[in-house]
């Protein structure tokens, strides 16, 4: 399967993805020096370098070939590897997980919880941040008016969204004592008049790949017609982000 992620893209078009969540690493992960840290789903490296930055020993894997490209250029220094979070190969070799805008992408969610608390020693914890229930909904929305629209066949998105209660009982079922758990709104700016079509195509490129190039550009400008009134505040497009935080502990 090729890869469509496009890392120089992302950085520019999307860095709020990282940049909204540097917190999470700093005040909920709290990384000490001498630590062993996975960061699971670590893109282009830049939370993993704030990581490294605490002294800790840092793994950044990611499934993508292209964001493990980027991330060993942008830091040659670190350690990177290309890795299915399905398939994690490590064992009780991690003192924490960390993951950020990650875990949405990895449908189904079970196996991965259950190579993470394997990858942990015990008493590691896992530090998560995800897309929770609602999130990016009127993208979701506005994609399938389109289809509908066009008569054509809905495509399943690829993102799985849990409410807070499926995360915790995933988290549980993999031997996980969840500590603490916030679900939220975090508004997103896309930045520039393109931005809405931007992010579908940043994101959303796999999800709308069973479509032929006229069929593609035909929903995203349906799509982004429906989501304008939605998402447009006169001056910049504002997704409606919901996201799901995380500390879990291997017993």
């Amino acid at each position: 399967m090729s890869d469509p992620w496009n890392a120089e893209q992302y950085r520019q078009r999307h860095a709020f993805v990282f940049q909204s969540s540097e917190d999470l690493a700093a005040e909920w992960l709290r990384p000490q020096p001498g630590e062993k840290i996975l960061d699971l789903g670590c893109g282009s490296g830049e939370l993993t370098a704030r990581i490294a930055a605490s002294g800790a020993e840092v793994v950044g894997v990611d499934a993508s070939p292209a964001m493990i490209a980027a991330a060993q250029q942008s830091y040659p220094a670190m350690r990177f590897e290309v890795q299915n979070a399905h398939t994690l190969p490590y064992e009780a070799e991690f003192d924490a997980v960390f993951s950020n805008a990650a875990l949405h992408w990895m449908n189904p969610l079970p196996p991965v919880f259950g190579r993470v608390a394997a990858a942990l020693r015990p008493g590691g914890r896992f530090v998560l941040e995800m897309g929770g229930a609602g999130n990016v909904q009127t993208t979701l929305d506005a994609v399938a008016y389109a289809l509908h629209l066009l008569g054509l066949p809905d495509l399943p998105s690829p993102w799985v969204f849990p409410t807070s209660g499926e995360l915790c009982t995933g988290l549980e079922a993999a031997g996980l004592r969840v500590e603490r758990l916030h679900w939220f709104e975090r508004p997103s700016l896309l930045t520039g008049e393109d931005g809405f079509r931007a992010w579908l195509a940043g994101f959303g490129g796999a999800w709308l790949a069973p479509l032929g190039e006229a069929e593609r550009e035909e929903v995203i400008r349906l799509a982004e017609e429906y989501a304008r009134p939605r998402l447009w505040n006169g001056e910049a497009w504002v997704s409606d982000y919901r996201r799901l935080r995380a500390l879990a502990v291997k017993g």
